[in-house]
Formats: structure tokens, C-alpha cells, sequence
């Protein structure tokens, strides 16, 4: 019996390094957004910064250990045997629900999750044995959980999301109204005093967060820490005002810059000495609580209760070392973890580009009141005090240097970057202080859309997509609360019930999980960096045209192939085949709008002697668009037609569709061809355009022929609706194509002057 804990134990933490894997991919967005946001420095100089913080903050992170042992449950009250099953049940239930987050890409609350997931596990295993108890009954359940500290937890939990985004709005706006965009010149003379602010709560911050929880700080030392407080602050802020105002002086130093990444430092440090138990301290407690048990030889693990894990107990600091190792090791090479940074980036982002997210009715009218309320607001408001506000909060006209892409600028300044650091330094230093549980992901979150909304990052035109970021992550705060309940609930008592055979399925269960998101995760990515690649061919500088041609022709290549792997699937009612025609159709149209979503930023920048190509542009990727929706619009529909069990085509359509797909094959390598060796003499084009009046005279009959056959009855309804609806894509499809061809020749002799392409679809019909 001893040897199957001790596989337990081992599988506990070989699961631990898992949950630090996947919960660092997570939490990494807490103390790398500000840094990456800003580009305070290159990415290898924040990382490197970033990891010592980790490794420091890992040796202090022992006090936090008891959270897992006795915060949310009475260990006295359980059995060895149940202790067990509740903390396997945890590692199993935390490591699935920390991955599907990081793979979806929204950040979450490790701190909540282990939280929910002992407090599910907990009630799990005591409600089994209250009803196994003749003397007891559901109201007995206090006995079992600690619901004081439970509640304790979840109530300042949700109080640091309210007061993290109203501080973070406050001082940002405070902050903007006083240096403004323009703050090089403000910066010379008050830039200390703010550095020497804003280092002075960082450093208090590393203070009461490291001492808190050190292995190696003894317990004199924190009394004088504690009772001389005001004098360190005091002492500091003097202290790093006049050093940073000398360095300023002599050697021009950037102080947004210090603070940043000292901010970045500490923030690390707090996430490995705050959020370590959240990985490692369940498998500690579960070696804790076998230690105690194989002390004792002979002993029932149904009979042995572990009041031992009430009692107080240091971590050895070579785990928490070797903890800090594996976290540092995972930041660097975590796709998953730069996935999670994106979400907050591009939520709080002072440039406007692709959103990651659409629009909700919730937020669509959270920013209609919004409006209403500011308007109302602006007529109580003097005038002269509007247009000074306004004055202040002017930003400067953007520098477009021709070449460069977009994407390249910092997402926003180093003033936000060092408000969003200095409000939650000093957020979770109160907490720490009063002893209130915080979630350093919540609070670093909500104070950096805080600082995004009182800096004006949320216009117009992108308020209702970021609000929507914004519900649908506190929304997924929410879900992670209720899963790890749920299912930290279920897996006990399947454990609970089947023992070790519920182990082992759920563990095979968690690997398949885990290595199923981890390929859905890397095909994602590999979309996304094709698509980007895309862009990038349309960086528009030296060369535009054969750079437009290629990302053209990178989309009209494969219309041939997808379309006669359509008719096909169609004519031999290949559902699996449709179904593959049918996504990569989808992947198509997506292809062609985003590269349609990057006009705006690729008529930035055009140099200014390139300014009359700009509507050349602009038409090809309409067309191309359009071209990729007609596609659309014939795999779909020939998917559901075969998906839903139709009849099949008789053998007269199936010809007609061969027939046709043999000519839009001719014409449209025929165009690629024209696209890709730039071949626009007279004799090329005339003999595109030949090809195309062949098909369009082929559709024409066809559809002639339909009709003959809907007269007759040889034929449904709808067969006739998938049929013609076919027919009339194509039509378009190869009119659009037509058009791109007459574009691209117009733009390929374009000299500069202002000339227009003909920018008509042929009404041939």
C-alpha cells in the first residue's frame, strides 16, 4: 500500500512540473505586457530581466505554501487516504484548465484556480464522507471546509478587479494630464520626481512581497521592515530621486525606462513568490502529508488524519529553486506564453490594426451610454476647461516613415508602461500588507485597460471590440471558477470510486488533452504566421507591383485546384473531401480580407511619389476579395448539399461541371501565368480574355439547360438551387478574375500620371 502513494507521489510531481509549464505560459502576461507593450528594451534584455526576477522571487514564495495545506480545507478532519485524492484530483483538473486557456490565448487567474479546484475536490471527498457518516448530515460541511478563508479569498479577489481598473484610470489620467504626449521637455524637470516615485513603491513593493514569504529572512528582520516603514519609503524616495536626477544630468539617463523594467523585475518576483503554490505547493503538501504517513509503518491511510499539515513548515529552498529553473526554462521558449502576452497587448494597444475580437451587444451598448453619459457631462463642463483637457491630451502627428512596418511601434508609451506597473506594485503591496488575497493576473489586467481607457486607447472605432476583450476575459475568470469546481469535484469522487484505474484514465486523459491543444495551438500559430508572412509580401516600398503580384497570385494559384476538387467531391458525394474543400475555402477568404484589413496600413506607407498607385491597389484587392467569396459560396453550399444526404447530380450536370471546370482551369492558369511573368502584351491578354468569353458562353448554355431540365421534373428543387447557384458563382468568379487581370495590366503600366483601370465587371451575360 505504502509503494502505490508513492507512485502518487511521484505522479503529483511529475504533474507539478506540467502545472508550472503550462500555469508560467499563463501568468507570463503579469510582468512581461508593460515591457513587451512599450519595447522598453530588446525582448532578450526583458527576459533576462524577467527570469532573475523569477529565480529571486521563487526563494521567497515559501510562507505563501500553507494556501494548499490548510487555507481552504481543515486537514484534520480528513484522512490520509482522502488528503491524497483530493490534491491528485487538483494537479489533474489544474493542468487541463490552465492549457485550454493559454491555447485559446486569454489570460487567467492561477491563484482562483487552484482555489476552486481544492475547494471542489474538498467538497467532494467530505460530502462522501458525511454520507457515509450516520451522524452527520450536509450541514456538517463546515466542519470540513475552511469557508471563512474561502470567502475571504474570493471577496478580495473580485474587489481587486473594481479598485485595480478605477486606480489605473485615475493615476494614468492624472499622469497624462500632467506630462501629456509630448513629455520629453516636462520630463527634465519633474521626470525624477516621478522615477523617484514610482522606484520608491516598486522597491517597497519587492520589500513587503519578498520578505513576506522568504526562506532565509528571519523573523527580526521583518519586525524592523514592518516597523519602519515610512522611513524606508521616506528614505527611498529621496534616496532614488536625487540619484536618478543626477544620472539624468551626467550620463542622460531614460528614467521611464528604469522604471519599466525595474517594474518588470518586480512584478516577476511577485508572480514566482505569490503564484508559486499555485503549481508546486499542492505535490509538496501531498509529500508532506506521505513523509508523515511512512513515519508511522503499519499505519491505515483510512484511519491516519493529517492535522500535520495545519502546522507551520518552511519550504527547503533548493525546491523552490529548481521551481524558479523550470518557470525561467518555459518563459523562454513558451509559444503559448506569447500568445497570452498578445491578448493584453492588442486589448490595450494605442494603435489601431487588426482586432483580436468582434462585437457584443453588451458592449455595443455599454459604449452607447458611454457617449450619452460623456455628452451630458460636456455641457456641465465650462468650456475653457474642456479645450484645456483636450489640449493636454493631444497626441502628436504620427511620423510615417515609408518601409517600415506598422506593427514595429510600440503598442503604447512608457508613461502607461510605468503607470501600469507603479498602480500594480503598489496594489498588490496593500494587499500583501493587510493580508488580502489578491490575483496578481486580475489586477495587473484590469489596471492595464484602466490606463488604456483613460488614455484615450479606446476610440470609436475599436472601443467595441476591446470592451468585448475585456467582458469575454472576466467572463473567462468566471468560467474558471465554476470548471475547477466542477471538475475538481467530478475527478474526486471518480478517484474516489474506481481508485487507482480513475487515476490512471484521467491522467491518459490529461496527456491526450495536452498534446491535442499543443497541435492545435501550433497550427494556429502556423496560420497566423503564414497569413503574416502574406502581409509582409505587401510591405509597400521599392518594387510594389511585383510585390502586390505575388501576393495576388499566391491566392489565384490555387482557385483551379480547390474548384476541381469541389466538383469532383460533389459529382461522387465525397463528404470528407467537401468538408476539407469547404475550410480551405474559408482559410482563402480569410487570406484575401486580411490582406483587403491592411489597406489602411499599407497606404501609409507608401512613399510620396508612389501616392497615385494607391488606388490600383486598393482595386486588386477588391477584386480578390471578391474572387475569394465566390469561392465561398460554392464549397459551402456543396457541402451541405452532400452533407445533408440530397440526391446526387444526374450524369448531364456532372459533364456540364467537368466541362466547365476544364475551362476555368485553362483560364485561370493563363492569368497566373500573365501575373507571374508580368507578360501584359496584347496578344496574352486577348487570348485571357477569349478564354473567359468561352467559359461565360459554356455557363450561359448550361444554365439554359437547367431550366429545360426544371421544366421537365428531371430534376429538384434542391438540386436546381445547389445547380444554379454554382452556374452563377462561377460566372462571377470568372468576371472578378477578368477584372483583376484588366487591373493589374493598368497598374503594370502605370508611369505616374493619373490613369484609372477599368474598374466595371462585365455585364456579359
Amino acid at each position: 500500500m505504502e509503494n502505490f502513494y508513492l507512485l502518487i507521489v511521484v505522479v503529483l510531481f511529475a504533474l507539478a512540473i506540467s502545472d508550472l509549464i503550462v500555469g508560467v505560459s499563463n501568468d507570463a502576461v503579469n510582468f512581461l505586457n508593460s515591457a513587451f507593450g512599450s519595447k522598453a528594451a530588446p525582448r532578450y534584455v526583458i527576459m533576462i530581466i524577467a527570469s532573475l526576477g523569477i529565480l529571486v522571487g521563487a526563494t521567497f514564495s515559501s510562507g505563501m505554501m500553507e494556501v494548499a495545506r490548510k487555507g481552504i480545507f481543515h486537514p484534520d478532519q480528513f484522512y490520509f487516504a482522502e488528503i491524497m485524492i483530493i490534491f491528485v484530483a487538483v494537479m489533474l483538473t489544474d493542468i487541463i484548465l490552465l492549457d485550454f486557456y493559454n491555447t485559446v490565448g486569454l489570460p487567467t487567474s492561477t491563484t482562483v484556480s487552484i482555489v476552486f479546484e481544492l475547494l471542489g475536490a474538498a467538497v467532494a471527498v467530505a460530502v462522501v464522507k458525511i454520507m457515509n457518516s450516520a451522524d452527520q448530515s450536509l450541514l456538517d460541511l463546515g466542519n470540513y471546509i475552511n469557508s471563512a478563508k474561502a470567502l475571504a479569498i474570493i471577496t478580495g479577489i473580485l474587489l481587486s478587479v473594481v479598485i485595480a481598473f478605477l486606480s489605473g484610470s485615475l493615476v494614468q489620467w492624472v499622469t497624462r494630464l500632467i506630462f501629456t504626449y509630448k513629455y520629453e521637455k516636462s520630463f527634465k524637470y519633474f521626470g525624477a520626481i516621478f522615477g523617484g516615485f514610482a522606484i520608491t513603491a516598486i522597491t517597497y513593493f519587492i520589500l513587503i512581497k519578498g520578505a513576506k514569504g522568504s526562506s532565509f529572512i528571519d523573523k527580526d528582520t521583518l519586525a524592523w521592515i514592518k516597523s519602519n516603514t515610512f522611513t524606508i519609503i521616506a528614505v527611498c524616495f529621496i534616496g532614488w530621486t536625487v540619484i536618478l536626477q543626477l544620472l539624468v544630468w551626467f550620463v542622460r539617463l531614460n528614467i521611464l525606462r528604469v522604471i519599466v523594467l525595474v517594474g518588470t523585475f518586480a512584478l516577476a518576483m511577485a508572480f514566482a513568490g505569490n503564484d508559486l503554490v499555485n503549481f508546486i505547493g499542492v505535490p509538496l503538501a501531498g509529500f508532506k502529508s506521505f513523509q508523515a504517513f511512512a513515519a508511522n509503518p503499519g499505519a491505515d491511510p483510512y484511519g491516519m488524519t493529517m492535522g500535520i499539515l495545519s502546522a507551520k513548515v518552511q519550504t527547503e529552498t533548493y525546491l523552490l529553486i529548481i521551481a524558479g529553473v523550470v518557470m525561467t526554462v518555459t518563459l523562454w521558449f513558451s509559444k503559448k506564453a506569447r500568445t497570452v502576452t498578445e491578448t493584453e497587448i492588442g486589448l490595450s494597444s494605442q494603435n489601431e490594426g487588426d482586432e483580436k475580437f468582434g462585437s457584443s451587444f453588451f458592449a455595443r451598448l455599454l459604449v452607447r451610454r458611454s457617449l450619452s453619459a460623456n455628452s451630458n457631462f460636456k455641457r456641465m463642463m465650462p468650456a475653457t476647461i474642456q479645450q484645456g483637457i483636450a489640449n493636454r491630451f493631444n497626441k502628436p502627428e504620427e511620423v510615417v516613415i515609408p518601409g517600415v512596418d506598422p506593427k514595429d511601434k510600440p503598442a503604447f508609451d512608457m508613461i502607461r508602461a510605468s503607470v501600469n506597473l507603479t498602480v500594480a506594485s503598489i496594489l498588490i503591496s496593500i494587499g500583501t500588507s493587510l493580508k488580502l488575497p489578491l490575483s496578481t493576473t486580475y489586477v495587473t489586467f484590469m489596471v492595464a485597460m484602466g490606463t488604456s481607457l483613460s488614455d484615450r486607447a479606446w476610440g470609436r472605432d475599436s472601443a467595441v471590440y476591446r470592451i468585448t476583450g475585456v467582458l469575454t476575459v472576466i467572463g473567462g475568470w468566471f468560467f474558471t471558477a465554476f470548471s475547477a469546481f466542477t471538475a475538481a469535484f467530478i475527478f474526486a469522487n471518480l478517484i474516489n470510486w474506481l481508485g487507482g484505474f480513475a487515476i490512471l484514465g484521467l491522467l491518459t486523459l490529461a496527456i491526450i488533452f495536452v498534446v491535442r491543444s499543443h497541435v492545435f495551438h501550433k497550427r494556429k500559430s502556423k496560420a497566423k504566421e503564414e497569413v503574416s508572412e502574406e502581409d509582409d509580401t505587401i510591405i509597400i516600398k521599392g518594387g510594389i507591383f511585383e510585390q502586390l503580384t505575388f501576393a495576388v497570385s499566391g491566392i489565384t494559384v490555387k482557385i483551379p485546384n480547390l474548384y476541381g476538387k469541389i466538383i469532383n467531391g460533389l459529382a461522387f458525394e465525397e463528404r470528407a473531401k467537401l468538408k476539407e474543400c469547404n475550410k480551405k475555402a474559408g482559410k482563402l477568404d480569410k487570406e484575401a480580407k486580411s490582406i483587403k484589413d491592411q489597406v489602411p496600413l499599407m497606404m501609409k506607407k507608401l512613399s510620396d511619389d508612389s501616392i497615385a498607385t494607391g488606388p490600383f491597389y486598393v482595386q486588386l484587392i477588391d477584386y480578390l476579395r471578391e474572387i475569394a467569396h465566390s469561392m465561398s459560396f460554392i464549397a459551402g453550399p456543396a457541402f451541405d448539399y452532400v452533407d445533408n444526404n440530397h440526391k446526387t447530380l444526374i450524369t448531364e450536370q456532372v459533364n456540364e461541371l467537368n466541362t466547365i471546370q476544364t475551362k476555368l482551369d485553362d483560364f485561370f492558369r493563363t492569368i497566373n501565368r500573365i501575373l507571374k511573368e508580368s507578360s501584359y502584351d496584347v496578344a496574352e491578354i486577348e487570348k485571357a480574355f477569349a478564354k473567359q468569353k468561352s467559359l461565360l458562353t459554356s455557363i450561359r448554355k448550361f444554365r439554359k439547360e437547367q431550366i429545360r431540365r426544371i421544366k421537365a421534373e428531371k430534376v429538384g428543387t434542391r438540386n436546381s438551387v445547389l445547380y444554379l447557384g454554382i452556374l452563377n458563382e462561377t460566372k462571377n468568379l470568372t468576371l472578378h478574375a477578368g477584372n483583376l487581370l484588366k487591373a493589374s495590366r493598368d497598374f503594370s503600366g502605370f508611369s505616374g500620371e493619373d490613369e484609372t483601370s477599368d474598374d466595371e465587371i462585365s455585364t456579359e451575360d
